[in-house]
């Protein structure tokens, strides 16, 4: 049996043993011996000053245990505390379960008294559990004697699950790292047909079958095995015998008797249609729901969650050295990703297209690219067809690269009013080019950017169409040639300029970047108004910030960037008046690939006092992800007003996906979702009031959406009904 130190009575430098804290570091915290329950020890927590926030105490629990409910109880002792409470807290990772007394703390003086807070278990989908004290506010409190019970039973008298370490597969399985030796360059309607279903099939097996989802066999090269006599069949009868005869080679399958239905009210449930309604025989059909209903239920070889959900692919080969993969290889890597996103990507129902014709659709795509770059445009390609602005390539697109360009223009393009407008240029760079803030971009090299666009926004992954011109309009002056030929229209006057471009360019915006994210963090605006970027925003100065500006007016917090750290909680706590949700997340549920449930509604704890004045949440494309998340939560202020124009719309945790050919790609593999179920996926964070740049401001060198910020401040108007 395991002996947590739950009496705080093993002590090692100080403090007590695998105990860590956490919160803000103006609390005191530490081990006390002369006011205790129980022993010789207990802990405590303590804060006097001016500006509270919280500290918590936290032993965290490897262990997995089975069971329905876990308790935690403990004896707390108080001493003035005020804004805010003390208690115990409780969570079960990942965001399976929260408890921190937030509606039930103890507050002002009290002797020592006996506290317990239980949640409800997910064993198959936990990764740890985390217990301890917490202190909200101001006061003083001491925490001792604490003891975790699972149905009654404690836990130092039971025995954790047990998941066998899963070693890497036969590592003497090198029969195709030179190649698949598989060749195909004319697929008929039946042989794309027979890939089709030998795609779904693959995937699935992969993730459910239990001596492959275990890590036995070398899934990859399993593919190549059965592909040369799978391309010679003429049938559906032949097709389905040898694809049922393949699946009986690997073992047979032990019943699941831990195996659980899909909930009703899952909000991704496991696509089996296409082998109960698809056009296969009875006998495969039925094995296949064979496999389904005994899927696979221990530590998987191929996949794992990490400690917030969001899936980890494991043991993928990227073939590093193939810069262009064979036949097999690219027929290997649309599987895996089609399988991916089929399984375990939290916003396949919103995409444009049916996923299972997306398998079918780019078969001859990738079984045709001719070379490294059409491969690499076929992968970009399908990564467009999920919608979603984490869908872009992270790396090793060398091809892609170079196809865009090494060379750059001075001048800054941005999509104002439907057209491109330039918004900003390096005079030093410009040699004498004639373009000026404000000018409308219509054609490049004879081509017009409505037909250049739409020619190119199947390369650029997005949630919706804010997004995709963003990202396309800063490639749009990229070229390998060193000149580019413009038409634009100047002060109402098409013209037509030939723009120098050059690789130093790459270098430049290197450094504007920097100098944009090191740009002070916060200033005041007419004395009464407080500004704060979240571009170079650093935890660690939020204290002083918020009691800068404690007195304002109002805040203007400008999310128009990526957060240069992790503030939603912190600075959010500011501006709630109470404990507050603010979103929920779907998580995949691995043991039942495809199946995403609601959590339910994390929030903001409540610290300190309240900010008194307005706040202003300026938003556009450019804010996206850790961005949005951040935006949702300063929207559950008391008097938050969120303005701008439409966000990217690519919310939640991301993950990998690596393919032959050392590619990587990445993908919103998280469900964010608002407290009542509404989605921010592609829809993004709604404004309050929607407030977009415009072309005269652009000339105007005018900031409109801040200037509206400020109007909205100094006015005193009260925030647009949503």
């Amino acid at each position: 049996k395991r002996n947590y130190n739950l009496d705080f009575e093993q002590v090692s430098n100080g403090y007590p043993t695998d105990w860590i804290n956490s919160g803000y570091s103006d609390y005191v915290i530490g081990i006390d011996s002369t006011t205790t329950y129980h022993g010789n020890f207990s802990v405590s927590i303590e804060y006097s000053g001016s500006n509270p926030g919280y500290k918590t105490w936290g032993l965290r629990i490897p262990d997995i245990y089975n069971g329905k409910q876990i308790t935690l109880s403990g004896y707390i002792k108080t001493e003035n505390v005020t804004d805010g409470y003390a208690g115990l807290w409780m969570r079960i990772d990942p965001q399976i379960g929260l408890n921190n007394m937030h509606q039930k703390g103890i507050t002002g003086s009290t002797d020592w008294t006996r506290y317990e807070i239980t949640l409800d278990m997910k064993p198959s989908k936990t990764k740890q559990t985390v217990v301890g004290g917490i202190l909200v506010g101001k006061g003083k409190m001491w925490l001792d004697n604490l003891s975790i019970t699972i149905d009654g039973k404690k836990i130092k008298y039971l025995k954790p699950r047990i998941f066998k370490a899963i070693e890497k597969y036969n590592e003497s399985d090198n029969e195709f790292d030179s190649g698949s030796r598989i060749t195909l360059h004319y697929t008929d309607n039946q042989t794309l047909a027979n890939l089709a279903l030998l795609g779904r099939i693959w995937g699935f097996l992969k993730y459910h079958h239990p001596s492959i989802a275990r890590g036995d066999y070398n899934w990859d090269y399993e593919l190549f095995r059965i592909l040369p006599d799978y391309l010679k069949i003429r049938n559906n009868e032949e097709r389905d015998h040898l694809l049922l005869r393949w699946i009986k080679q690997y073992g047979s399958i032990p019943v699941c008797r831990t195996c659980e239905t899909t909930p009703s009210d899952a909000i991704l449930k496991p696509d089996l249609s296409w082998f109960e309604n698809g056009d296969i025989d009875s006998d495969l059909r039925n094995k296949i729901k064979e496999i389904y209903l005994n899927r696979y239920q221990g530590e998987k070889y191929y996949i794992r969650t990490t400690l917030v959900g969001n899936p980890e692919f494991c043991h993928e080969n990227a073939y590093s050295r193939m810069d262009y993969p064979d036949t097999g290889f690219r027929l290997l890597a649309l599987f895996k990703y089609w399988t991916i996103i089929q399984y375990f990507y939290p916003y396949k129902y919103l995409t444009g297209k049916d996923w299972n014709k997306v398998l079918d659709e780019y078969i001859p795509l990738f079984i045709s690219a001719k070379n490294e770059l059409e491969y690499e445009q076929a992968v970009l390609s399908i990564a467009t067809e999920i919608d979603d602005s984490h869908g872009g390539a992270m790396q090793e697109f060398n091809k892609i690269a170079a196809w865009r360009g090494s060379n750059f223009s001075p001048y800054i393009v941005k999509f104002v009013e439907n057209k491109l407008v330039v918004v900003d240029y390096y005079p030093e760079y410009t040699q004498g080019e004639k373009l000026k803030i404000g000018d409308i971009i219509t054609h490049i090299n004879g081509k017009s950017i409505e037909f250049i666009v739409d020619s190119l926004k199947r390369y650029y992954p997005s949630s919706n169409k804010k997004s995709m011109l963003r990202n396309i309009s800063g490639d749009l002056l990229r070229s390998n040639n060193k000149y580019a030929d413009i038409i634009y229209i100047s002060s109402g006057k098409t013209r037509h300029e030939r723009l120098n471009l050059s690789s130093n360019m790459l270098d430049l915006y290197t450094m504007v970047y920097r100098k944009i994210n090191s740009s002070p963090s916060h200033r005041l605006i007419n004395g009464s108004i407080g500004y704060v970027t979240l571009a170079s925003i650093k935890e660690e100065d939020l204290v002083n910030i918020m009691k800068m500006f404690s007195h304002t007016k109002g805040i203007i917090i400008d999310i128009r960037n990526y957060p240069s750290a992790f503030v939603p909680y912190s600075l959010g706590a500011y501006f709630i008046s109470k404990y507050t949700p603010f979103f929920r997340s779907s998580t995949p549920n691995i043991n039942n690939p495809g199946e995403f449930t609601l959590e339910r509604a994390d929030g903001i704890i409540k610290v300190g006092n309240t900010y008194k004045g307005k706040l202003v949440v300026l938003v556009n494309e450019e804010t996206q992800s850790m961005a949005e998340f951040t935006a949702m939560a300063l929207r559950a202020g008391c008097n938050t007003t969120i303005i701008g124009s439409q966000t990217a719309g690519a919310d939640g945790n991301i993950s990998e996906v690596v393919l032959p050919g050392g590619i990587k790609t990445i993908f919103s593999a998280l469900g964010i979702y608002y407290p009542d179920g509404k989605e921010t996926q592609q829809v993004g964070i709604i404004p309050d009031l929607v407030i977009e740049p415009t072309i005269n401001g652009i000339k105007s060198g005018k900031d409109e959406i801040l200037e509206k910020a400020i109007s909205l401040i100094s006015e005193g108007k009260e925030r647009d009904s949503r």
